[in-house]
């Protein structure tokens, strides 16, 4: 497991300076959030290319800037616009491959739900098969206010789709769903693919990880690694969560030291 920054932690920063700042950290695994639809070019990817080249970094997987709008392009009652959204969405996938990406990040739909889970299982399929000749993998995160904050409900696309569903454990998000991380692993198990790492203190629920914060990240990566985990995992936290740049890269070493 290789353990790395994303690069939404330095959001409202311009991604190319984003990428700058965690190569200067020495960051070798990350995540790309995309922010506008001018990052999409060939060009502006060739230029993140060049700066992940130049410090030695690897982009894992990819985050939208659309992820917002997913429950309106992708999951609404209107069909006409999600068949048009699937081609609206193949220059992220492109992107995403251009990148070096593999696992594409899903928020999918907020609840309630416009359609059926039966017709999101549906939706979900024709969205990942789309990506699929691009080499990318969709991955659906769990996410607060999201149909999937629910595990039963992720649960359930899983035994719709079997082993073409793959997931995203945010553990940031478990808690803001008052969920315990622990019931989306139970659900998911080897569905999961990639990790989104944070912790928390009884003030805030956003940290760098750190051995000053509560979460117990000893017994989470136990947990995933009995399962045969294979994945990376990411720091992601907010821009108000920390002072400094060398407090993502304490926190990197930190998770890094607890898997040695």
């Amino acid at each position: 497991m290789n353990i790395g920054v994303s690069s939404s932690c330095f959001y409202p920063e311009a991604i190319e300076k984003s990428f700058i700042r965690l190569g200067e950290l020495g960051v070798k695994t990350t995540e790309a959030f995309f922010n506008s639809p001018s990052e999409l070019t060939k060009s502006f990817t060739n230029e993140i290319n060049a700066i992940c080249r130049h410090y030695g970094m690897k982009i894992v997987s990819f985050h939208p800037y659309m992820s917002f709008a997913e429950g309106f392009f992708v999951f609404s009652e209107y069909k006409r616009r999600f068949e048009d959204s699937l081609e609206m969405y193949k220059p992220m996938f492109e992107a995403a491959a251009q990148l070096g990406a593999k696992i594409y990040v899903l928020h999918g739909s907020k609840t309630p739900l416009a359609i059926s889970d039966e017709e999101y299982c549906e939706r979900y399929y024709r969205f990942l098969q789309t990506a699929k000749p691009f080499g990318i993998t969709v991955a659906h995160e769990n996410v607060n206010l999201y149909a999937s904050s629910d595990p039963e409900f992720l649960l359930k696309i899983k035994k719709q789709l079997g082993s073409e569903f793959k997931a995203v454990l945010d553990v940031k998000q478990a808690r803001r769903c008052g969920v315990d991380y622990e019931k989306y692993i139970d659900a998911l198990s080897d569905s999961i693919i990639h990790l989104h790492l944070s912790s928390f203190s009884q003030k805030e629920d956003c940290l760098p990880p750190s051995e000053k914060g509560l979460f117990d990240f000893s017994k989470l990566f136990d947990k995933m690694l009995s399962l045969g985990y294979r994945g990376d995992a990411v720091v992601e936290v907010y821009r108000k969560n920390f002072k400094e740049d060398g407090e993502l890269l304490s926190a990197m070493n930190y998770l890094r030291s607890l898997l040695k």
